[in-house]
């Protein structure tokens, strides 16, 4: 009988086998994370067109079941765990602390997140100046070189020296800088720039980032290091990447402004140490980002003297009240169809409130063009301003000026009721250390005060009502 032999081309059917079974070919959306077994030309999940891209997955050798004498964790009684005291580590302003909780928690992993030329890095580079003498800050850049830093840094006045520079995008070189240095804070400048060559896909996809902050978070939190990670947004306001992302750290703040003003909100989205209600305000100036400490005084400063159409009003960030000026313009309308223009607020808001007043107070403004501002570019959603954008309104179409040292605040039903608001002593008191004489405020939150003011405090029921207390009637 004549022998045996392999096949050769069995053989490379073989190896192909195995080589398919190591890695597996999956389409990934770059907007949404969404995966399928084939390419698509619409994501099912969040509809966008042709964002999907190929994505290599390969197994690890190391992915089957550790030995039996691994140490395994096993579940104990919650009551019998320690809950240790948190550290913190204080920023230096005053602001970014009440946002984060009292501090940077030492181990956690925060989320910065803001539109371009907003102040992200400039607010970073100060922080990695005011925590000297806490051990190493490592800076970590995929954006900038260290002739660029260097430039902001002395534009800044920055004098740390313990600020180490790595101007690299490669995350197995950051990882190793990390564990090599040891420091005690780590800047990622920025999340999107960084890719791993373990996966195929761009620098910036869901993928990456994804696996690049899940390697940042294991090592930082090992080795109890701080990591704050800034991230770029999309056109849509949010934090591009995964949603997953912001899971998985532990705070999420978002530097919020317009470019052309010089003032910024950094507001908590999600915070595990602490409350997610507290907002800080900074100015951008020529040295940096300077903290505002009395946001209303500033907000108000430059109010002229008593002008038709403007008031001032109360709204509350976090625990925070804050008095802003209310800015109402109308006009006759050249067109058929009268132009809403809304900044600060809703725009559907304000159509809402429009109707409203015509509806319940008689105040036409079918024929009328009219806008609406909130000054300083900040952005108010709260509706304790809904009595405010009347009147500011009403007071422009009769002409009418708002006395000038008068706080309004209430919110409005549709059928023109003026309802309750909450944390009204915080307000009346904020309005009377910036002394103003009069606030008027709904009939309910009046009934019930408890402390004492100086101030004439006037309640109303109904918009008809507000009106004619000050002369729009």
């Amino acid at each position: 009988m004549s022998k045996m032999y392999p096949s050769p081309i069995g053989h490379l059917k073989d190896k192909r086998r195995q080589t398919l079974a190591k890695s597996k070919t999956v389409f990934v959306c770059n907007e949404c994370g969404n995966e399928s077994s084939k390419w698509l030309g619409k994501c099912p999940a969040c509809n966008s067109w042709n964002s999907f891209f190929e994505q290599k997955i390969v197994e690890s050798k190391n992915s089957s079941l550790k030995s039996a004498d691994a140490k395994r964790n096993t579940p104990k009684e919650l009551n019998e765990c320690e809950a240790k005291e948190t550290m913190r580590t204080l920023t230096g302003f005053g602001e970014l602390d009440r946002v984060l909780g009292g501090g940077l928690v030492k181990g956690s992993l925060v989320l910065l997140g803001g539109e371009p030329g907003i102040g992200k890095s400039t607010l970073i580079l100060q922080i990695c100046d005011k925590v000297k003498g806490e051990g190493k800050v490592l800076y970590v850049s995929g954006e900038e070189s260290a002739e660029q830093i260097k430039l902001r840094a002395d534009r800044l006045g920055i004098k740390n020296e313990d600020i180490l520079f790595l101007g690299e995008t490669d995350i197995d070189i950051v990882n190793q800088a990390i564990i090599d240095l040891n420091p005690k804070l780590v800047i990622i400048d920025s999340i999107q720039t960084m890719y791993s060559e373990e996966l195929t896909a761009a620098a910036g996809s869901v993928s990456q980032v994804r696996e690049i902050t899940s390697q940042v978070m294991r090592i930082c939190k090992s080795r109890n290091i701080t990591t704050i990670i800034i991230g770029h947004v999309t056109k849509e306001g949010n934090i591009a990447g995964p949603r997953v992302l912001e899971h998985m750290v532990d705070t999420v703040l978002y530097l919020e402004g317009e470019r052309y003003f010089s003032y910024r909100i950094l507001r908590g989205v999600k915070n595990r140490f602490g409350s997610t209600n507290e907002i800080g305000m900074f100015e951008m100036r020529e040295e940096g980002m300077c903290e505002i400490l009395n946001p209303s005084d500033v907000l108000i400063s430059e109010r002229e003297d008593n002008p038709a159409g403007s008031c001032i009003v109360s709204c509350m960030e976090g625990t925070r009240p804050i008095l802003v000026e209310l800015q109402a313009l109308t006009t006759q309308s050249v067109f058929g169809f009268p132009k809403r223009t809304a900044n600060g607020i809703d725009f559907n808001r304000l159509s809402l409130l429009i109707a409203v007043i015509e509806k319940r107070a008689g105040v036409m403004l079918g024929s009328q063009d009219v806008y609406l501002n909130v000054v300083g570019g900040l952005r108010i959603s709260e509706p304790s301003i809904d009595l405010g954008i009347l009147l500011a309104t009403a007071s422009s179409f009769k002409n009418v000026a708002i006395p000038k040292d008068m706080v309004i605040m209430g919110e409005v039903g549709l059928t023109g009721e003026v309802r309750r608001i909450n944390l009204m002593e915080k307000r009346l008191k904020e309005a009377e250390k910036l002394g103003f004489k009069t606030c008027l405020i709904p009939e309910s939150n009046k009934k019930v005060l408890k402390d004492e003011f100086k101030l004439d405090i006037i309640g109303v029921r109904n918009v008809y009502e507000a009106m004619k207390k000050i002369g729009l009637k």
